[in-house]
């Protein structure tokens, strides 16, 4: 009998474990606060949109390794005097800003430079930013 108590206790302790362990783990959630862009002259016929603001962890856990980078949605994707383009290659490590550790609840400044392009061998610059500018966390490691 005493041996069944033993089991029975061993037993409920390991099952007790066992659920405390496989509960609900916290995850990291960052988002964009500020987003800002710029245009900026890259020489006499070219220009490109460069981006910086914060992000923020409003997770649970902490985050690490976080990859913020910017799309230009309206932009083309063939280059044409005096129209906004993207290219269609990986993102640079220019075009991306890689945190590296982020704690739950802080805010961080991020920047990075070429969400878009801009030529007229005119050397007449664009009048303005294009439409659908925005910055997008591309990912993340949840700390556990």
């Amino acid at each position: 009998m005493v041996c069944f108590h033993r089991f029975t206790i061993v037993f409920l302790v390991s099952l007790s474990l066992c659920l405390v362990s496989c509960g609900e783990k916290k995850q990291g959630k960052v988002s964009v606060t500020e987003q800002e862009f710029s245009i900026r002259q890259d020489n006499e016929a070219n220009w490109v949109i460069d981006a910086h603001g914060k992000i923020k962890n409003v997770g649970e856990a902490d985050v690490k390794k976080v990859v913020v980078t910017g799309y230009c949605r309206s932009c083309g994707e063939i280059l044409n005097a005096g129209v906004w383009f993207i290219n269609n290659i990986p993102k640079t490590t220019e075009q991306k800003d890689v945190i590296s550790y982020l704690i739950a609840g802080d805010e961080t400044e991020f920047s990075f430079r070429e969400v878009a392009f801009y030529y007229n061998p005119t050397g007449q610059g664009p009048d303005k930013l294009p439409a659908d500018l925005e910055v997008v966390i591309e990912s993340f490691d949840t700390v556990e």
